[in-house]
C-alpha cells in the first residue's frame, strides 16, 4: 500500500494528474521502494556476512518484475504523452480541417523552413 505522507502519493491525489499518469506515479514510487530494500539487504549481507533470506528476495524480484511490466504496459497505451503534444496534435488536426491541400501544403513549407532556421 502507498504510504499517504509520501510526496509521489500526495502529487497523485492532487488534481489535475490523469488517472493514468497517477498510476505511473504510484508504480514508479513503489519500483524505487522494492530496489531500495533489496540494495539495504544487500548492503546489510555484505556488512554483517548475513544472507539474504531467498524467499523474501523472491517475493522482492517478482514484486519488482509486475510493477515493471504494468508499467511498461500503461506506456504502451500511450498515457506517458504529455498534455502540450496532445495539443498540438488537436491544433494540426483543426488547421488542416480549415485548409485546402495547396494551402496546407505552403503552411508545411513555411514551418519547416523555420526549424531549419531556428536549428531546431
Amino acid at each position: 500500500m502507498t504510504d499517504m505522507t509520501n510526496a509521489a502519493s500526495l502529487a497523485v491525489i492532487g488534481p489535475g494528474v490523469p488517472d493514468a499518469q497517477g498510476r505511473l506515479i504510484e508504480l514508479d514510487d513503489a519500483i524505487s521502494k522494492i530496489r531500495t530494500q533489496i540494495a539495504t539487504a544487500d548492503l546489510a549481507r555484505q556488512r554483517g556476512q548475513k544472507p539474504i533470506d531467498p524467499d523474501w528476495f523472491h517475493r522482492a524480484r517478482t514484486a519488482l518484475r509486475h510493477l515493471s511490466r504494468e508499467r511498461a504496459e500503461l506506456l504502451a497505451q500511450g498515457t506517458s504523452r504529455r498534455p502540450r503534444e496532445t495539443f498540438k496534435d488537436a491544433l494540426i488536426g483543426v488547421l488542416r480541417d480549415r485548409h485546402d491541400p495547396e494551402s496546407w501544403d505552403n503552411l508545411l513549407a513555411e514551418a519547416r523552413e523555420r526549424v531549419k532556421g531556428e536549428g531546431l
